[in-house]
């Protein structure tokens, strides 16, 4: 039997020219994905503040991703299907049963090359440039595909729930907390930016998952004044302190009737001698508790970035913090959480202190126990997790479910922690190094 004859009509440039169209209509819809998802949305909020029509439209499509990529994929498989079909109908008329394997073998090779790779590397290469010129187009192909994604949509969360995934509607695939976590780690791996930097940046970042009660200063370590005291002791107490605020108690520390600023108390004690001329003795009658403030008391449990918040609508800096049974834990200032940003702030009246972490000759690490284990974390560029416990003598504790006892030595999570030193039922100092 003679073969088939090749006949080129009409019907056959119809055919190559649709499967062309069709073609680089997969190619847009593959480059527009790509474009759309890789753009940086600060950048393309740059590009929108300055009038650009197709950045803000590129912003507001990409609010639902979920819906943006049904829509994309819907589109593209629609060309890839049909030009696949075309191709295969015109393969099989000019060359037989064996134009069904041509015709797979031609429309791989040029979808993978001119609809998929050459399209998604130049939407990587000027992701924000492709975004925005794109944008206005997929924008209308979403409103048209939107029936038809939503129930796309439906069906998929039906098939996962019989699995027992549950998919949050309002969650977002790309969160922006996270985005810029991971490139500020990258680009610390990669040297383009500083230690000091991230940390800053990270520190900012997580203050609403951190707690006032992870920095405040013990209740074991605030130093208080008591009402009863004798003034001039109270005179020689503020003047020898530190602080500038201190909290004033009655009977006993957990009964805090009022909070002292130095200022205030150095000035009541002058008027009260009756100034530079004024005599001593009359300073016997003076009562701290007429000078002190209401005390300010906050929950352990308080999220940092809102105890700020507050902390500057009142326009205090100090607050004394209390548990679930209203029992004093400790006192929290603003200067604390600014320093869970910027690092260690220090001033002249401020009392020195030792190093807490030391190096030995073998590159191991001599640790308070008290240390927490966000300092440690950002002294050494360790990982441990804070999850369980705030400090490092707590993670070792809650890791060996026991108070360990000096010279026992524990494994996890990548390290080696030996007990140096512990007073009572307290661990006061570590030996670690990484595994």
């Amino acid at each position: 039997m003679d073969p088939t004859p090749i006949v080129i009509d009409s019907a056959f440039w119809i055919s190559a020219g649709s499967i062309l169209l069709l073609l680089v209509l997969s190619g847009f819809f593959s480059g527009s994905e790509t474009a759309l998802t890789a753009s940086s949305r600060g950048k393309l909020r740059a590009q929108a503040d300055k009038g650009s029509r197709g950045a803000q439209k590129a912003l507001d499509i990409t609010e639902d991703n979920e819906r943006l990529i049904g829509s994309v994929l819907l589109g593209n498989n629609l060309v890839n299907i049909l030009a696949a079909s075309l191709a295969t109908a015109l393969f099989t008329r000019l060359f037989g049963e064996s134009g069904v394997a041509l015709a797979t073998l031609v429309m791989t090779l040029l979808v993978l090359v001119f609809a998929e790779v050459l399209p998604k590397t130049y939407a990587i290469i000027n992701a924000e440039k492709a975004a925005a010129a794109v944008a206005p187009v997929i924008s209308v192909l979403v409103t048209l595909f939107s029936p038809i994604v939503g129930v796309v949509r439906v069906l998929v969360r039906g098939v996962l729930g019989l699995f027992g995934v549950k998919v949050d509607p309002d969650s977002h695939m790309l969160a922006v907390r996270e985005e810029i976590a991971g490139a500020l780690q990258l680009g610390h791996s990669e040297g383009v930016v500083e230690k000091e930097d991230r940390d800053r940046i990270l520190g900012a970042l997580d203050l609403s998952d951190r707690t006032v009660e992870e920095i405040m200063l013990h209740r074991s370590k605030i130093e208080m004044i008591d009402a009863d005291a004798a003034p001039e002791d109270i005179l020689q107490q503020c003047l020898e302190s530190p602080h500038t605020r201190l909290p004033v108690y009655r009977n006993e520390p957990e009964n805090i009737i009022g909070l002292v600023h130095a200022k205030d108390l150095f000035r009541s004690m002058y008027n009260q001698v009756g100034g530079a001329e004024g005599a001593a003795g009359r300073l016997k009658d003076f009562d701290v508790s007429k000078v002190a403030n209401p005390p300010y008391f906050v929950p352990e449990t308080t999220p940092l970035d809102d105890q700020m918040r507050e902390f500057l609508r009142i326009r205090s800096h100090f607050a004394l913090v209390v548990d679930e049974y209203g029992s004093l834990q400790g006192l929290i200032t603003l200067e604390d959480i600014l320093e869970e940003i910027v690092g260690e702030i220090a001033d002249e009246f401020d009392i020195a202190e030792e190093d807490q972490i030391e190096t030995t000759t073998d590159g191991q690490y001599l640790v308070e126990g008290a240390m927490t284990i966000r300092d440690l974390n950002r002294a050494t560029d360790w990982t441990l997790p804070d999850d369980e416990a705030n400090t490092v003598a707590g993670l070792v504790i809650h890791e060996a479910q026991m108070i360990p006892t000096v010279g026992q030595v524990f494994s996890f999570h990548g390290f080696r922690f030996e007990v140096t030193a512990r007073e009572g039922n307290r661990i006061t100092g570590l030996k670690i190094r990484p595994l």
